[in-house]
C-alpha cells in the first residue's frame, strides 16, 4: 500500500489517509476482502501517529469503505463503495492543490510540474503495459 501523506498540506492527515484509501477502493487498487495494514504498521509507513490512522480507519469504517474486525483487522467491504464522480474530483483536487503548494515553496514553476506529471503518467502508461505483456 503506497499512501503519500504531506505535513505540508492544509488537509489534516488523517483525511489524507482517508481520501487516498477511498481512491484505492475505488479504483479498484484495493479489492473487496483485502486487509489494510494494522494500524501501528500503517502509521510508522506513512510517518504519523497511530491515533491519526485509528481515525482515518474509524471514518473508513463509519463511511462504509471498511470493516474493522478484532483479531482479523480492517478489511475493504465485500460491496465495496465506489466514489461518485464529484468525489473523486474532490480527492484529486485535493492533491493537485498539495502538489501545486508544494511547488511554489520550491519554487517549480506550473509548467514544470505539468511536464512532471505527464512524464509520470508515461512511464505509468509503459509499465502498465510491460505487466499485461
Amino acid at each position: 500500500m503506497n499512501l503519500h501523506i504531506s505535513p505540508n498540506d492544509s488537509t489534516p492527515l488523517y483525511q489524507q489517509i482517508v481520501d487516498q484509501v477511498k481512491y484505492m477502493i475505488s479504483s479498484g487498487q484495493l479489492q473487496p476482502g483485502d486487509i489494510l495494514p494494522p494500524i501501528r504498521t500503517m502509521s510508522e509507513m506513512v510517518i504519523v501517529n497511530a491515533n491519526t490512522v485509528a481515525r482515518a480507519y474509524r471514518d473508513l469504517e463509519r463511511d462504509g469503505f471498511v470493516t474493522l474486525a478484532r483479531g482479523i483487522g480492517t478489511r475493504v467491504n465485500e460491496i465495496g463503495s465506489p466514489l461518485s464522480e464529484e468525489e473523486q474530483m474532490k480527492v484529486l483536487g485535493d492533491r493537485a492543490t498539495s502538489l501545486i503548494s508544494e511547488a511554489r515553496q520550491m519554487n517549480v514553476s506550473l509548467d514544470d510540474v505539468i511536464r512532471l506529471v505527464e512524464k509520470c503518467d508515461e512511464e505509468m502508461s509503459v509499465s502498465m503495459k510491460e505487466q499485461k505483456q
